[in-house]
């Protein structure tokens, strides 16, 4: 079922009223409608382009999943797509809602591609606010919008988080080598699907505020400022926290290169302590005669070099820190 609202001056006049009396309240020129349907097919959007005179190829576009966000213009009204986003902390992904909306001068409808878009927190922010309500569908669109962008900062605010905590993870003393490649690369995902929706989300504010449009009066500006100033500082943050991941995969990368090397320096230097009692009892170990040959002081000079030159190797890689 459609959800619909209706003021007049600024005060709610109407509510859960059927979809076929939007073009009554519509006759008066003080009214503001809002509309919202979710998962609606193309038959039922067309009981309302009837009452709204929506133009057919926006009618298939609010029906068709996986829009850009963006903003056609139609004779009559103007059409809208965005995204609210969502971060599953506990498994990095980022998951999107998106909505479309038919705007004109005198009524808003949204088109929920899904319920699990909070659109009665839209609602709640429309009742919070009631002195503003009487700048109609701009209000009404503002409130919209300003809940679409909310989210991206809670996404990102999340994804920053978790960023912190790969770099805890990244200089740790236990290697957590796998864990900070699997996590990175989900996270990084995440930032991609994320810059997707929220870089078109710059021109979608900016040419709302398009004066030749003539939806956002002079009142509402102000308000729509501050929106377009958040997406701004969502799409930087997102672009900033993608170069971090990067970096922290190449960083993860250098580590893992480092200490490879340490081990490898550590084998190599035990391998040189080992190879010189090996090459004494070798040297001892000839089937033919030599000082010492068959007397104890043989045995005891060998044993003699070999302690010798490897405590003197331990020593001298010890004091380098090779071992």
């Amino acid at each position: 079922m459609a959800r619909t609202r209706a003021y007049r001056n600024g005060v709610l006049v109407g509510e859960d009223f059927a979809v076929d009396q939007v073009s009554e309240y519509l006759e008066d020129p003080d009214c503001r409608v809002w509309v919202d349907v979710c998962k609606p097919d193309l038959d039922e959007l067309h009981l309302i382009a009837d009452e709204l005179s929506l133009h057919g190829l926006a009618l298939e576009d609010a029906v068709t999943e996986r829009q850009r966000p963006k903003l056609d213009r139609y004779e009559t009204h103007l059409f809208l797509t965005v995204y609210e986003v969502d971060l599953d902390v506990g498994t990095g992904r980022l998951t999107t809602d998106e909505l479309a909306a038919f705007v004109t001068k005198q009524a808003l409808v949204t088109v929920r591609k899904s319920e699990t878009f909070d659109i009665e927190h839209v609602v709640k922010r429309w009742d919070d606010s009631p002195d503003l309500t009487k700048y109609g569908v701009a209000f009404l669109l503002h409130g919209l919008l300003d809940h679409v962008v909310d989210s991206y900062f809670d996404a990102v605010q999340a994804l920053d988080d978790e960023i912190e905590g790969l770099e805890d993870m990244l200089f740790d003393d236990r290697p957590h080598d796998v864990e900070v490649q699997r996590r990175s690369f989900e996270l990084r995902k995440s930032l991609v699907l994320l810059r997707r929706v929220v870089v078109p989300m710059r021109e979608v504010v900016n040419s709302m505020m398009r004066r030749d449009l003539q939806v956002v009066g002079d009142e509402m500006t102000p308000y729509y400022q501050d929106v377009y100033d958040h997406v701004l500082r969502a799409t930087e943050w997102t672009e900033s926290l993608r170069d971090l991941v990067t970096t922290i995969l190449e960083t993860n990368l250098t580590i893992q290169g480092n200490r490879l090397n340490s081990i490898m320096k550590k084998v190599t230097s035990w391998a040189a302590v080992i190879a010189v009692p090996t090459a004494i009892t070798g040297f001892y170990g000839q089937n033919v005669p030599y000082p010492g040959f068959g007397q104890p002081g043989g045995f005891w000079t060998s044993t003699l070099l070999t302690v010798a030159g490897s405590v003197t190797l331990y020593l001298a890689f010890r004091r380098k820190d090779w071992i």
